[in-house]
């Protein structure tokens, strides 16, 4: 079984072996198994908290290098050249905390029936396709945690301006 224990760094000069297509259900997790094309069975086992990319070479503990390839699947596709219309739709689908992919005209997400009603009732033309789901990042992404005077931990929004205090 190959063990695929790290992300080579991008810009490496390395040869590849084999590749290994996966869903993006399986790219943003850090600890799972799977097997290649030919029936190998690898089990992955990186740092927690990155988001494996399509194109990411991951370095196995024998030295052997695997490209990752995002496995096309079934996806919603909404296109528009009104960025007003994109950015609407783009709103309700981050109010509903998913995954969404950006690209130039367009907008992607996971295939959900009831999300993709909702999307048309905003005007929207859902199409489904087959293809791969290369989502954004995320907000928080890099964000350092601060701890609040609840005791708990998590992103806080920055307000470095002077503020004005009214007088009673």
């Amino acid at each position: 079984m190959i063990e695929l224990i790290e992300k080579v760094a991008a810009g490496a000069s390395v040869t590849v072996c084999d590749t290994i297509e996966l869903p993006f259900e399986l790219r943003q997790k850090s600890r799972f198994s799977t097997t290649l094309a030919n029936g190998e069975a690898v089990l992955v086992k990186l740092p927690r908290g990155e988001v494996l990319r399509g194109g990411d070479l991951l370095r196995a503990g024998d030295g052997r290098v695997l490209a990752v390839v995002a496995q096309p699947e079934r996806l919603i596709h909404c296109q528009s050249n009104n960025a007003t219309e994109l950015a609407r739709w783009a709103y309700h689908l981050g109010n509903r905390h998913l995954p969404v992919e950006l690209g130039d005209g367009y907008l992607r997400f996971a295939n959900d029936p009831v999300v993709k009603a909702m999307l048309g009732g905003l005007g929207a033309q859902p199409v489904d396709v087959m293809a791969a789901f290369e989502p954004e990042g995320g907000a928080y992404r890099g964000v350092h945690p601060h701890a609040g005077s609840d005791g708990q931990s998590g992103p806080r929004i920055h307000d470095h301006a002077a503020t004005e205090q009214s007088q009673p």
